[in-house]
């Protein structure tokens, strides 16, 4: 056989992960949400175990995301998964009150207030046998609000649904599903989906300040934003340019923090709303006459807040944009500003070498003349000295005619040491 590659089998074993549970009614579900953060695996994990040590249970394995373990008195399962975690706790047996003793309960009270994160899904389930007769307006009353009921049959007819989406009493979201012909892992599948329309829901909507957040800072931007653009028609100096320049980038400054602290929500939101329309699609949902439908309730509350964030993204990136080229253009506006000062400058430097150029030549030729003169009276005393030891010479006309040639030499003399001195700096 050819060498495995060493992912072939958790490869092959992830589209196994996280199994549908098989129900059967009657049997109760209550379903925790926590959003421990994409940190809190460790900590997930070891309060698992704590109660698995409890009971005398085994533990999942190192590294595991999914467990199903029975209890006294109940079922867990426990999900981990990218910012959050699942418990579900599932009970078996008729019930009067569908919410009443729910299944969390049979779980160690002290424990069950020890779950790490923050609750952020809370659900209870009940499903009724099929042998029941579907519950009327009363009952349904004494369970949910009417006036926000919402149902549908659900699977091919082999169940019907009812929920109000708010939050009772207890602090807990309550679904009603009415068996009428489910197997065990249609029933399980049925309250997994609803479970996690619950579930994803939420977390898609947690999108929604960030995006009431975002779009306040867009506008203060937006208005920023014009403001330097007015003031960059009208601005002349560099030094007003500059400012300009400094508004423009604390503008952006700020817009980029808020695009760094929306982005991983705005994405998430639209992953979440995904799944939402995925598992409401696989419900394979049927109207009941007087009831709106999930797909109904989630097109008129749902959809829009998942819309609201979308635009927000896209404005959010349409203001990145415009800040970008709006500072592209002033820094090109200052560049040119300053292009033109350093063309001044230089012109300027030029001016003044050409006044020293020529300052340095006159200074040179009166050097000339105060070294001559020097150099002139030094050899008149050379001449007086000669005359004065017998040489006929007369001193006067030597001086007179020592003179140009003194003169010459000494120009001479400046210009190669000017010369080498140009030499020595290149």
């Amino acid at each position: 056989m050819p060498r495995e590659h060493p992912l072939r089998m958790a490869l092959v074993n992830e589209v196994h992960a996280r199994p549908f549970l098989a129900l059967t009614a009657p049997e109760r579900a209550s379903h925790l949400a926590m959003t421990s953060g994409e940190g809190g695996a460790a900590a997930d994990r070891a309060h698992l175990v704590a109660l698995c040590e409890r009971y005398g249970v085994g533990h999942p394995p190192e590294g595991a995301n999914h467990y199903v373990a029975e209890f006294d008195g109940f079922t867990l399962k426990w999900e981990r998964h990218t910012e959050f975690c699942t418990w579900t706790f599932l009970k078996k047996g008729a019930f009067v009150d569908p919410f009443d003793a729910t299944p969390i309960e049979a779980a160690p009270r002290e424990w069950v207030a020890g779950i790490p994160g923050e609750r952020l899904v809370a659900t209870h389930v009940a499903v009724i046998e099929r042998t029941q007769s579907a519950p009327g307006n009363d009952l349904l009353g004494k369970w949910l609000h009417l006036e926000f009921l919402a149902g549908s049959s659900v699977a091919g007819g082999m169940a019907t649904v009812w929920t109000d989406f708010r939050v009772h009493a207890d602090g807990f979201g309550r679904i009603v599903v009415h068996d009428l012909g489910l197997s065990e892992r249609q029933g399980g599948r049925v309250v997994q989906r609803l479970l996690e329309v619950e579930t994803y829901r939420t977390m898609a909507l947690l999108a929604l300040p960030v995006a009431r957040d975002t779009t306040a800072r867009i506008g203060r931007a937006d208005r920023e934003l014009l403001s330097v653009m007015d003031g960059m028609a009208a601005s002349g100096t560099l030094a007003e340019q500059r400012a300009l320049l400094d508004r423009l980038t604390a503008v952006s400054a700020d817009i980029e923090r808020a695009t760094g602290s929306a982005d991983y929500r705005f994405g998430a939101a639209r992953a979440y709303g995904d799944l939402v329309d995925k598992r409401i699609l696989e419900l394979r949902e049927t109207r009941i006459e007087g009831l709106q439908t999930y797909r109904e309730f989630m097109d008129r509350r749902f959809v829009p807040a998942l819309r609201t964030c979308e635009a927000t993204a896209e404005r959010l990136a349409g203001i990145s944009r415009r800040l970008t080229r709006a500072g592209a253009l002033l820094r090109t506006r200052v560049d040119l500003a300053v292009e033109a000062q350093n063309q001044e400058l230089l012109a300027s430097m030029d001016r003044r070498a050409q006044l020293q150029l020529r300052l340095q030549e006159t200074v040179e030729g009166l050097s000339v003349a105060a070294i001559t003169y020097y150099l002139v009276g030094l050899c008149g005393y050379l001449f007086r000295a000669l005359e004065t030891a017998g040489l006929r010479l007369d001193k006067d006309v030597a001086t007179g005619v020592s003179i140009p040639v003194v003169a010459l030499f000494v120009w001479w003399g400046l210009r190669r040491f000017r010369k080498s001195l140009h030499k020595s700096g290149r």
